[in-house]
């Protein structure tokens, strides 16, 4: 493995104050032991006790180990380590033996995933009961479904006018009542349009657009008997019906060398998503790997933007902007030369056509963009064709590293604009 980016490691910091932390412990002063080999990255870090903290990362995964009390994952030590590594100035050196505490937890981890392939697999459960919980739950969501219809028909007869009047506890009251019917994906929208309805300028356009779905999305269910599998698969996402695991992992899993195009992490104050996106060298199939983190749990440690990951991953039943998730664990073999093959934005409207003609209820689309420009908060192209960025997209570090010359970068399609993840630079990929 070649050594890290800088924005690699930040990426990975759980939150703000733990990357200013560990800025701080990035000077040679409280380290010592330090070193790295191909896989692994160690050291010993000065705390307030007597005892120095035992940091250890294993850079193929990534994963980290401190004997610190910090419930951070991540913590400041491992990620102020990384930092001080790809600094490159020697504090770091290069060894071919670890250090004894960061060989026993390689050792450790090898022999747990050496187990865990070992163990048998758990007794399938009885196909009468989970075909009776099948029914009982497709009743439910029949009459829930059905019930959101009348209180669309009633919300468009009273006007979208007076439905954005409507107070919060209003709309919550209608999310909630999806949540009791087994349709949590609605439920969010639903408490989402309450604030966009507010928010944005173009409220009452915006509306229209999202009933409509809403409307579709209800006559699709009553319908579903005559979908495709992959066409139910893209309607149970939005509904937020998610496959059982092991389904899933029996179904359709495929082995590549996948390069991780970019990852984004959101929080909406309930729950936390983190969303990887992959591109199988082989297949050049884009997938996204989805986690989720709620009730003051820890989301999984990121992979590193622009490593290429031997891994098999499990594909869930769509038709784009199709879900994954690993069937093992991945291993990073090396660094990739950069981003696959892309286009102009013209090319990559048409892709979005194409793939919201497969799936209207896809939120967003990956796109590779070459030879775009970052100009006034917006991604211009050689024609002159653009795309604004969105709201919450922070263009300063792409805006550094460009220079503002024409470079190449994924990104996020979306309706209101293009949410930028990597760019390429010389070569390597940096995180956004």
């Amino acid at each position: 493995m070649t050594r890290w980016t800088h924005e690699q490691v930040t990426k990975l910091a759980p939150d703000a104050a733990a990357l200013a932390a560990a800025r701080r412990l990035a000077v040679p002063s409280p380290w010592s032991d330090t070193g790295a080999s191909e896989t692994l990255v160690w050291g010993r870090c000065q705390g307030s006790g007597k005892t120095p903290y035992q940091v250890s990362v294993d850079i193929t995964g990534p994963a980290f180990r401190c004997s610190c009390p910090s419930r951070k994952f991540p913590c400041k030590h491992a990620l102020a380590l990384m930092l001080l590594w790809v600094d490159g100035q020697g504090t770091v050196p290069t060894s071919a033996d670890a250090a004894a505490f960061a060989g026993e937890w390689a050792a450790r981890r090898a022999a747990t995933a050496a187990a865990e392939a070992a163990t048998p697999a758990r007794k399938a459960p009885d196909p009468a009961a989970r075909a009776k919980r099948l029914e009982e739950r497709l009743a439910l969501m029949d009459g829930g479904v059905a019930d959101f219809r009348l209180w669309l028909t009633d919300l468009v007869r009273g006007g979208t006018a007076a439905a954005r009047q409507q107070p919060y506890p209003w709309w919550d009251a209608a999310a909630a009542r999806l949540v009791d019917v087994q349709l949590p994906g609605l439920a969010e929208q639903v408490r989402t349009l309450a604030s966009e309805v507010r928010a944005r300028d173009d409220w009452a356009e915006h509306m229209l657009v999202v009933l409509g779905r809403w409307w579709a999305i209800a006559h699709a269910w009553a319908g579903r008997d005559a979908l495709s599998e992959h066409e139910l698969g893209d309607l149970r996402a939005v509904l937020g019906w998610s496959y059982p695991s092991d389904a899933v992992l029996a179904a359709d899993a495929v082995t590549d060398s996948w390069l991780v195009l970019g990852a984004h992490r959101s929080d909406d104050g309930r729950l936390q998503q983190q969303r990887t996106w992959l591109w199988g060298e082989t297949t050049h199939q884009t997938l996204q790997v989805l986690d989720f983190a709620a009730g003051g749990q820890a989301l999984p440690v990121a992979q590193v933007v622009g490593s290429v990951l031997q891994a098999t991953v499990a594909r869930y039943p769509g038709t784009t902007a199709r879900r994954a998730r690993f069937v093992d664990q991945p291993a990073a073999v090396r660094d990739a030369g950069g981003l696959p093959a892309g286009g102009d934005l013209d090319d990559a409207f048409r892709v979005a056509a194409e793939a919201w003609a497969l799936n209207a209820w896809a939120t967003r689309v990956p796109v590779v963009l070459d030879g775009v420009r970052l100009a006034a908060e917006r991604l211009v192209d050689g024609a002159g064709r653009s795309v604004p960025l969105l709201p919450e997209a922070r263009p300063w570090l792409a805006l550094a590293v460009s220079g503002g010359a024409p470079v190449t970068v994924f990104a996020e399609l979306e309706e209101r604009g293009a949410r930028l993840l990597s760019v390429e630079v010389e070569g390597q990929l940096v995180a956004l």
